[in-house]
């Protein structure tokens, strides 16, 4: 396994990222599956496990907590919120503050820590000013909560504005990008990826199989969680 950069920080990152959307999902990986996948996973020298809030309704955030125990400090672990925790709730939703603080706080305790190491906004909500949103995440991570942030399935100029933001107020910038990126779906290609590489951002690529359709095309029996 080979090492980055995450973005213009010195955390060092395994290049594949172990997804973890089907631990404790109905129909997806018992936790006994779920464990060898990890251990598998960490003897190869991975050490990056990116999960949300949003997956099987916490669950997966669960189980990650159980596998890890023990063993957490030797691991970059990543979660994501934005996706609603209740839809009774229209503030339960979205990447303000009221949705940030609630939603953080659930997260450590089900992943049974007291810190995230990378922390995603899981999508753009256009409803919530990017200020708002970076000041927010930086304060959770002079909290010490947080360590870095990162952002999921957003337009090039909203992660550019969120920068540029950080930059001129000394807030944490975002310092990974997570896109949809596979042969069968390119668009990332336009702006995205050049944006990325001109703001010195790491890029986590989400279906590179194209959720199953290129591995099914190369014989190949499952996609590889990254």
């Amino acid at each position: 396994m080979r090492y980055r950069l995450l973005g213009n920080t010195g955390l060092r990152v395994s290049e594949l990222f172990l997804g973890t959307m089907a631990y404790g999902a109905p129909g997806g990986l018992s936790e006994s599956d779920a464990r060898r996948v990890l251990d598998h996973y960490a003897d190869a020298g991975g050490n990056v496990v990116d999960t949300a809030n949003f997956y099987g309704d916490g669950r997966s955030e669960r189980v990650v907590g159980d596998l890890l125990a023990g063993r957490r400090d030797r691991f970059v672990l990543a979660t994501k919120y934005t996706v609603t925790r209740d839809p009774t709730d229209p503030n339960a939703a979205g990447n303000h503050r009221k949705n940030l603080v609630p939603s953080l706080e659930e997260s450590l305790r089900r992943l049974r820590t007291d810190y995230i190491d990378l922390y995603w906004v899981h999508m753009w909500d256009r409803h919530t000013p990017v200020a708002e949103t970076m000041r927010a995440l930086d304060d959770a991570v002079r909290a010490g909560k947080i360590r870095y942030i990162g952002i999921s399935d957003a337009p090039a100029w909203i992660v550019a504005q969120a920068n540029t933001l950080a930059d001129w107020r000394g807030w944490t910038p975002f310092a990974a990008l997570q896109v949809p990126y596979s042969l069968l779906r390119r668009d990332a290609e336009r702006e995205l990826l050049p944006m990325a590489e001109s703001l010195g951002l790491t890029v986590a690529a989400w279906g590179p199989l194209g959720h199953g359709a290129l591995a099914r095309s190369a014989g190949a029996t499952k996609e590889p969680a990254v």
